[in-house]
């Protein structure tokens, strides 16, 4: 794993090492281990490395033998083994033991349609220094980021972190509009879209070509939606699951460092683990989760469950409120973007305790898009039957609902009850934008002001989630909201989260449920078999049943979260007054300062429960503070 930064200049100039040399170093996190320049008329190359497979031999930027070509890559490529083998009969000479230098002859070999040969996770740049292009990739869904600004004279910067782009005089810090709209209803800033004006996520799934300063960008990847079933019994895609999600375990033992895996004690967790034993023995398996004080939000006893279940070697910490407080700050600082999943802080406690001991982590990410596993899955189902009660009932169980004493606890019952009677009675590609949502554009406690929202079409909002899941390739209604999570949720949520908060400390994630292959099999399910009834992952505790124990398959999921709730009315008030002032957020010109005051106060006084909302603002904020960034 590592970072990239690079700088293309059209006409041959060439580009200021010092000021590449800065971009580079600000992404010391992402790879400890060493760095690496390359800097010739027409392009840049920077990099920063950590060391997982051929320590010796894996440096970049790399060169192939003739050096015509050279890359910067970021990520780890599972299959380089048999792409490797491919390219030897084809006549290549390798001088590593990398997966890097299969980038580099694979793209002279097939071109564009390396990518797709590809099992990995990955962003990528290689230059042709005969022909003066550069083609870049970025994984199937997003694991691994790639971020660029393409100025007006055709140079192109791109770097794995914001922050490294920034170092650049040519970046400015203004707010990007329609990226702030949408970060205030999804709680991150979807791609192609960033923060600033002027800087770009390359999307999933997509390849940039660069020719002396003229970008494309098209899509490369297909996960599948669509395509035929490929078993007709339950029981066969049963077995098929758990055979493919062992082989995509094994695939990411890959590595010549310590490795272990981030345990919960949710089932997707505990199926990494289950079907890791079937590789090495559980007592060389290090497994790693962490404990919390307050009761409504540990999983610890689950997690210690599977450990012993399994005889692995598990280490477990237990943090504080205060232990979560004082990583705040840390973890704000080291964010390019607002973000308001407050799980990033936990997530960032069990990377840091990990990361004493290994240098790679198996996660769990993707099992609940796939399999329909969150809760909001579990609600749709519900909504469908709701839709059926005569509005005149609906509208009193609403205001019966409303009326529920507000609490601080996770996913306490007013909580969950407002949310679902807030967007039960949505149309189904709008319905779960109304679940996830922190604010909704022209609502009451709309924040931003209308001189800002009027240029902004609420389509545009509400058409990031909406979009994806009216043009899924498979018209079925869980196959949709399947494919519209993965592209938005999952992608620019969950992954950008675990990527953050596990390379602040240096530490791989892998995770096996997004494999290609495991991909490709899973939407091609019948819906029935991911949510059946209100059983989610269904068809994972089937392929599982005869691995985990049946507390373990059948407890009641909970989602890795902190007291944010009552953090705002207690220890974190003094940061909402500040970061909130009315005064303050008047000068900065951009949330109507009443509004603002409201939910302040209506959430400290209980009679509404903010916090979505206040974290929300709280979070952006700080980046706006922290970044100098101006609208």
């Amino acid at each position: 794993m590592c970072g990239i930064a690079g700088w293309l200049a059209p006409n041959g100039a060439l580009p200021d090492e010092a000021i590449l040399r800065r971009m580079t170093d600000a992404m010391t996190r992402r790879g400890p281990d060493g760095s690496g320049f390359h800097v010739a008329p027409g392009v840049g190359l920077g990099h920063r490395r950590l060391s997982i497979v051929d320590l010796a031999g894996g440096g970049q930027p790399m060169f192939s033998t003739d050096r015509s070509l050279v890359t910067a890559f970021n990520g780890e490529i599972y299959n380089h083994l048999d792409l490797r083998a491919d390219l030897a009969k084809l006549g290549y000479d390798f001088a590593t033991h990398s997966d890097t230098e299969v980038l580099l002859y694979g793209v002279r070999q097939w071109g564009k349609s390396l990518p797709s040969k590809l099992n990995g996770m990955f962003s990528f740049c290689v230059w042709d220094q005969r022909t003066g292009k550069a083609l870049f990739a970025r994984d199937r869904t997003g694991k691994k980021p790639l971020y660029y600004a393409h100025l007006p004279d055709g140079t192109l910067l791109f770097a794995s972190e914001i922050k490294a782009l920034v170092e650049h005089p040519a970046i400015g810090r203004k707010i990007d509009r329609t990226a702030l709209a949408l970060y205030l209803t999804y709680e991150y800033v979807p791609w192609p879209f960033t923060a600033f004006e002027g800087i770009r996520k390359l999307p999933p799934g997509s390849l940039l070509e660069w020719d002396n300063g003229r970008v494309t960008i098209e899509n490369w990847a297909d996960l599948g939606f669509g395509h035929p079933t490929a078993f007709r019994e339950p029981e066969e895609w049963f077995a098929e699951i758990r055979r493919s999600l062992s082989a995509s375990v094994k695939r990411r033992l890959m590595s010549d460092v310590p490795l272990g895996v981030f345990l919960s004690g949710g089932i997707d967790s505990s199926a990494i683990t289950a079907l890791m034993t079937e590789h090495v023995a559980p007592q060389d398996i290090q497994t790693f989760s962490i404990a919390f004080e307050d009761p409504s939000f540990d999983e610890s006893r689950w997690s210690q469950l599977v450990a012993r279940h399994f005889g692995t070697h598990h280490r477990e910490e237990t943090f504080s409120v205060q232990s979560l407080l004082d990583a705040l700050p840390t973890v704000t600082s080291l964010l390019d973007e607002p973000f308001a999943d407050a799980s990033v802080l936990p997530t960032f406690l069990l990377s840091q305790f990990t990361r004493q001991h290994v240098t790679v982590a198996l996660g769990g990410d993707g099992g609940d898009e796939l399999f329909a596993g969150y809760e909001t899955f579990r609600a749709d189902a519900a909504a469908q039957l709701y839709r059926n009660v005569p509005a005149a009932a609906r509208s009193l169980i609403a205001r019966g609902v409303q009326k529920l004493p507000v609490s601080t606890r996770n996913f306490s019952l007013d909580f969950v009850a407002k949310r679902f009677v807030a967007g039960a009675d949505a149309a189904p590609e709008f319905r779960h934008i109304r679940w996830l949502s922190a604010f909704l554009p022209n609502t009451p406690n709309d924040p931003l002001l209308r001189s800002i929202r009027d240029t902004i079409p609420d389509g545009d909002v509400f058409g990031v989630m909406a979009r994806p899941y009216l043009e899924c390739p498979d018209p079925r209604h869980v196959q949709r909201l399947s494919w519209a999570y993965i592209r938005t949720y999952m992608a620019e949520d969950i992954l950008t989260k675990v990527d953050r908060a596990s390379m602040m400390t240096s530490l791989e994630v892998r995770s096996p449920f997004l494999d290609p292959e495991f991909i490709s099999l899973v939407v091609r399910m019948p819906p029935h078999l991911k949510l059946h009834g209100f059983d989610a992952k269904y068809a994972l505790k089937q392929a599982l049943r005869n691995d985990l124990p049946h507390d373990i398959l059948y407890r009641k999921k909970k989602g890795f979260g902190i007291p944010v709730a009552a953090w705002l009315k207690g220890p974190l008030s003094g940061e909402v007054n500040r970061l909130l002032d009315p005064a303050r957020i008047e000068d900065a010109g951009i949330f109507d300062p009443a509004v603002v005051t409201r939910l302040v106060r209506e959430h400290r006084d209980g009679e509404h429960d903010h916090r979505k909302a206040l974290w929300t603002l709280m979070m952006f904020e700080n980046w706006r503070e922290r970044f100098h960034a101006t609208i």
